[in-house]
């Protein structure tokens, strides 16, 4: 047999091509396929079999050519055999055999997720789930909570104010600002001018505040607030409250500690550490080698509280606190950027139960 050369690669392509086209059925077309490419007494195998009695300086060129010989003929069959097999295939036939494609299904986000299992927990206590204005005024926001015009709070670089004033209303002053609420507390307001104690209620929504978006910060963020009104209501009643959460939305050995501090609308006040549930309280990197974490603020309502709304402060003792969500579901999923909760990669969001 002459050794072949560039042409008679061209050569055989064109002649399967036409011993293809000639094909009447597909075992024909098989023994086609089978004279070109099979292992024995087939074209391509004849060609490498003359590797061994060619000049050592034809051998790499031979070798070479019986490869692309291959590889054209293995492309002509691939595509005869697509067409020859959607030829066959009725119009609109389902091929059962193919694996079924999955549906790609939405799913709640982990925020609405943490926020729902907070409210079914505060729900099974008995605490009713009431929501409120976005769009406040100073009085309810600001003034009614015990906050003083010169509170810091209050100033513009902390408040997004808005430019239209509203006229005043049932329990509060004439014209005045509205704003943005930069807490849930204005409904605990709204909620105690419309209703007669006993209270209790928790108070889940969005609020704002002038704050630069970065690892820990953003403008727009959820609070879920707390409060109960009653007579005989005390500190011991709060802490009850509030480990009975801890237990249930961080785990049974979830424990509490209390640190005063100062809010103008509660008194006393206090922060409140929850014992790190990764390390249980040995110290950790994600507890600060502390054993706790902050995770929210609360206190008794105070007395002032009470005047603004109309309420007996001398009858009626009451707690409150409040939460981030964006908090908890920081410390739960233990996510490093509040951010990623808010830019919508798929990447990130499909990594959290549903």
């Amino acid at each position: 047999m002459a050794l072949p050369d560039a042409a008679d690669v061209q050569v055989e392509v064109a002649r399967f091509e036409a011993e293809l086209a000639r094909a009447a059925s597909p075992r024909e077309a098989q023994a086609a396929r089978d004279r070109f490419l099979g292992r024995r007494n087939s074209v391509v195998a004849s060609w490498m079999q003359t590797i061994a009695s060619a000049p050592p300086e034809q051998k790499k060129q031979i070798g070479r050519l019986a490869n692309e010989l291959k590889q054209a003929v293995e492309e002509r069959w691939r595509r005869y055999a697509a067409g020859a097999e959607a030829a066959a295939r009725p119009a609109g036939a389902v091929d059962v055999t193919l694996p079924g494609r999955a549906r790609p299904l939405g799913h709640r986000h982990p925020l609405t997720v943490v926020r729902d299992q907070m409210e079914e927990i505060f729900s099974r206590m008995g605490f009713a789930l009431v929501e409120g204005p976005e769009v406040e005024d100073e009085w309810h926001c600001f003034d009614a909570l015990n906050m003083p015009a010169e509170h810091p709070a209050r100033d513009m670089q902390d408040t997004l104010y808005l430019a239209s004033p509203v006229a005043g209303d049932a329990g509060a002053p004439g014209d005045r600002r509205t704003l943005l609420r930069t807490h849930t507390s204005a409904m605990q307001i709204r909620y105690m001018l419309a209703h007669t104690p006993p209270i209790r209620i928790v108070v889940p929504g969005r609020v704002y505040r002038r704050d630069d978006l970065d690892l820990t910060h953003t403008p727009a963020f959820s609070q879920i607030e707390g409060l109960v009104v009653g007579e005989g209501i005390s500190l011991a009643d709060l802490k009850g409250t509030l480990a009975a959460f801890a237990r249930d939305m961080f785990g049974t050995g979830s424990r509490l500690r209390l640190r005063p501090s100062f809010f103008p609308y509660t008194e006393p006040s206090a922060e409140v550490d929850i014992s790190c549930w990764k390390c249980d309280g040995a110290g950790c990197a994600m507890c600060k080698r502390t054993g706790w974490i902050e995770i929210l603020g609360c206190g008794m309502v105070h007395p002032a509280v009470f005047e603004a709304v109309g309420y007996d402060p001398e009858r009626y003792t009451g707690f409150a606190w409040g939460i981030g969500i964006e908090r908890v579901a920081i410390l739960r999923y233990q996510v490093e950027d509040i951010r990623l909760f808010y830019e919508n990669d798929l990447r990130f969001l499909e990594q959290f139960p549903h």
